[in-house]
């Protein structure tokens, strides 16, 4: 335990910006390299995991957007900065990276079983709203007095913002009106988030919200 809890030197390099920049220059790449089409290559489907043994899409998905939304990377990347810039300052460049890059790929190993499952081979998973959702969970665990203006306009406390959401979320997968949205990702986004405060730092995020 001592081992899973030994904390990173502190640094702060906004790494906030530098997955922002992978995920444009990606999303990019997307639109115009017509000669290697990137979205089936890194996005997570389960029949080339299991056909092709491209394992790397357990990670990659995340940086992967869908080509004919650009609301998809926008909202994703506006949420990545506006929340993540502040777990990053407080957790440190080296943990938030960690957090979010496991977070993120636990999320697709989970949907990726769960397509399983229930027979969707042939699915295509991408976006980072796993690992955002993460974050978001992070934020409302670490800062949980602080005020979130949803769409800019209604004024929510962190923890409130982030149970209304899973809230959302839960009720998409039961009632089915969710559309295209991979929301059992959203959930293992915070679900794992959850598991990181718990193993990593130790911290119930439940009751770091309720202070």
């Amino acid at each position: 335990m001592k081992l899973l809890r030994k904390p990173f030197r502190y640094r702060y390099d906004n790494v906030v910006f530098v997955l922002i920049g992978i995920n444009l220059l990606v999303y990019m790449g997307q639109l115009f390299l017509k000669a290697f089409p990137l979205t089936p290559f890194l996005s997570m489907i389960p029949v080339f995991i299991l056909g092709r043994g491209w394992i790397w899409q357990f990670v990659t998905y995340m940086f992967v957007h869908d080509p004919r939304s650009f609301s998809h990377i926008l909202f994703n990347m506006l949420a990545l900065f506006i929340f993540g810039r502040q777990v990053e300052r407080r957790m440190g460049s080296m943990e938030f990276l960690l957090y979010y890059i496991l977070t993120g790929t636990l999320a697709g190993v989970f949907s990726f079983f769960a397509y399983i499952f229930t027979g969707n081979f042939w699915i295509t998973l991408m976006g980072a709203s796993g690992a955002v959702f993460a974050v978001q969970l992070a934020f409302a665990a670490l800062f949980p007095d602080s005020t979130v203006y949803l769409w800019g306009i209604l004024p929510l406390k962190a923890p409130i913002m982030v149970l209304g959401f899973t809230a959302l979320e839960l009720f998409f997968i039961f009632t089915g009106m969710g559309g295209n949205v991979a929301h059992a990702t959203h959930l293992a986004g915070f679900a794992f988030g959850w598991l990181y405060f718990l193993i990593r730092f130790g911290i119930n995020p439940w009751r770091a919200m309720r202070r």
